[in-house]
Parts: C-alpha cells; sequence; structure tokens
C-alpha cells in the first residue's frame, strides 16, 4: 500500500504523523475494489514508498484508526 502523499522517507511519514497530519493509504492494483482503506477500518496495513515507478526504498507497518494511519513501525 502507498500513502496519498508520496513521502520520500519513512522519517519523512513519521513527522508528518507526529505533526497531526491526515495521512490516508490507498492500494493502486487491488484486484478487489478497495483501493482506499474506508473511513471506518481500523486494522493494521503495510505500506512502501517512496511510490513507483521509483524503487523503494522504506517499508513500514502503520496502524490504522478510521481509515487514517496513527502509528508507524
Amino acid at each position: 500500500m502507498y500513502t496519498h502523499v508520496n513521502y520520500r522517507t519513512k522519517k519523512a511519514l513519521k513527522e508528518a504523523i507526529a505533526q497531526g497530519t491526515t495521512v490516508t493509504v490507498f492500494q493502486p492494483n487491488d484486484f478487489y475494489g478497495a483501493k482506499e482503506a474506508k473511513p471506518s477500518y481500523s486494522g493494521c496495513a503495510y505500506l512502501e514508498g517512496p511510490h513507483f515507478p521509483e524503487p523503494h526504498r522504506w517499508y513500514a507497518q502503520a496502524e490504522i484508526e478510521q481509515g487514517r494511519v496513527v502509528r508507524v513501525k
């Protein structure tokens, strides 16, 4: 999954969350039609960045509450 904003580093993503920025996620090639995390979704997601076609340089496990990323490991 990707974040809607193309964060260049995991550090930049963590800083955005710490500042209170609303971070949402999407799956660009989801075969099942659920491209974005629904606003009611709470759980875990695995993120990667930066966005394709650039090579991915970071991966993260994200905790999502109400469709928004709240923590990143």
